[in-house]
């Protein structure tokens, strides 16, 4: 197969690595898992050595399955999990530590401390970002003040920190490089949406050394080149970069302003496209960077919800209703409602546009003749107004509905579900022939660096639409629907007081 593009997706629980042809079809695939270690509770940590060998081993498979050759690679994009740090020396290349990943809490005192001094209101005018432990900053200051000797290291200029992307790069060009993409950078506490680079009274304010953070560059454009990297030849360009999210947003081709996507996983993440100037939230929504092409930084408004796909687990492992994820569509599909059964999933409190980690799981409605095919299809409903409602927040915000949404991730492949996002949003969705377009947006952003792709036109004559979901539901009834959901919302939330 000559001339393809290798596109490194660095998840949270394992690797995958796809390999793209110029013409943007997806010819091979491979995975492999690493290990979570959780050393107290609320610490989640990762070994960068075992990422590290994750990604060799899934490069591996997939130059196997796709029988390619290796130096037939026209260039490497990256997409990483977003937050998660790495500290490393810079002379060795070696870790001072276990990365810290985005789920770890250990530092939800510290960012307390910070909001009791005042320092939120700034953080959020500069980043757009709120004040969580979730962010990068909190974890880069912990290893500092907890690694014997790191602080003074790094103020001495020895040592070096970043994102996975940051690290990846790092060891795929020999050391040569430590760079990192606008949109990483943006998830950081410590990046200025105006300014387009790391802020120097955010690093002071975090105890973060400045020396220590990697240059800011564009989301495509060759970086480096690869050197002394396991199962690759040295000299392939390093030439698209952007966190998950963003990466599946430019991925769904989401180009103009109004684009939205959604990826549907143990939670979902809904980000808009809003142009080339940054919307600040006045409904708990965050801003943050989509990418940085040519000089350009251009910015979406983000929405999370804790629990999606994680309630259809609920159902399965908790409850034991069913025996395989999949068959919560069999189940929904056998009655034509929930019977007024609605189902919030605050299983881990309510994300935004809410931000209440007190709330608690609620299913209202049940009544005699409640069964489990009306609880099934309660929790796909409680899915879809989850993200209808982060929908309706951000049209609030950037003064614009969305236009259409674009779906990937394992639950876009329930047809039921999409129908219900169609009905609630009050828009199409369109769901693609590839629902891994995380990975295919850097495969994209890499074509653009190295000239695969001519522009984002050519970006968009490789994405395929698989199926439409056309809006079925009358505007009277979704608002009714909407407002009903509402009130479930306010009692979940209410457990919190009242418990």
């Amino acid at each position: 197969m000559p001339g393809f593009i290798l596109s490194i997706d660095q998840g949270t629980t394992g690797s995958t690595v796809l390999l793209l042809s110029t013409e943007g079809e997806i010819v091979a695939r491979a995975s492999r898992e690493f290990p979570q270690h959780f050393p107290h509770p609320g610490w989640v940590e990762h070994e960068p050595a075992e990422i590290l060998e994750s990604v060799s081993a899934a490069i591996r498979d997939a130059l196997e399955r796709g029988n390619a050759r290796a130096e037939d690679c026209l260039g490497i994009g990256i997409t990483n999990q977003r937050e998660t740090v790495v500290v490393w020396d810079r002379e060795t290349g070696e870790p001072i530590h276990r990365a810290i990943v985005w789920q770890d809490r250990r530092t939800a005192v510290r960012c307390r401390e910070l909001e009791e001094r005042g320092a939120l209101r700034e953080i959020r005018r500069r980043t757009g970002l709120v004040l969580d432990p979730y962010f990068s900053a909190t974890k880069i200051e912990w290893i500092l003040d907890h690694v014997p000797g790191a602080r003074a290291r790094a103020e001495e200029g020895r040592l070096a920190a970043g994102t996975i992307d940051s690290f990846l790069v790092h060891r795929l060009t020999g050391g040569a490089v430590h760079v990192t993409d606008a949109t990483n950078a943006s998830r950081t506490l410590l990046y200025d949406l105006q300014r387009g680079d790391f802020d120097d009274d955010l690093a002071r304010l975090f105890r973060v050394p400045r020396g220590m953070l990697p240059e800011v560059r564009s989301s495509s454009e060759v970086y480096g080149h690869t050197k002394g990297f396991p199962g690759l030849p040295d000299g392939i360009p390093i030439a698209g970069m952007a966190g998950d999210q963003q990466a599946a947003l430019f991925g769904q081709t989401c180009f103009e302003v109004g684009d939205a996507k959604c990826t549907y996983g143990t939670g979902a993440f809904l980000l808009t496209h809003v142009g080339t100037r940054p919307v600040h939230s006045a409904h708990g929504i965050l801003a943050t960077v989509a990418w940085r092409l040519g000089g350009q930084d251009h910015f979406a408004l983000e929405g999370s919800t804790f629990v999606a796909g994680a309630a259809v687990q609920w159902l399965r492992d908790g409850l034991g209703i069913l025996e395989h994820s999949a068959e919560v569509e069999t189940y929904a599909k056998q009655v034509p409602d929930t019977g007024g059964v609605y189902f919030v999933p605050a299983l881990t409190g309510l994300g935004a546009p809410y931000w209440d980690p007190e709330a608690r799981g609620l299913i209202c409605g049940i009544t005699r003749g409640t069964t489990r095919a009306h609880l099934c299809r309660a929790t796909l409903e409680g899915i879809a107004f989850q993200i209808a409602e982060l929908g309706d927040a951000m049209a609030a915000d950037a003064g614009k509905k969305i236009k259409r949404l674009r779906v990937d991730g394992g639950a876009s492949a329930n047809d039921t579900l999409m129908q219900m996002q169609a009905d609630f949003l009050g828009v199409e969705v369109d769901r693609p022939s590839s629902i891994e377009t995380t990975a295919l947006g850097a495969a994209f952003l890499a074509g653009l660096g190295v000239g695969v792709f001519s522009d984002l036109d050519d970006v968009r004559r490789a994405y395929r639409v698989d199926k439409t979901f056309e809006v079925l539901l009358r505007t009277d009834e979704r608002e009714q629907r909407l407002a009903s959901w509402r009130e479930a919302v306010a009692r979940a939330r209410n457990q919190a007081v009242t418990r």
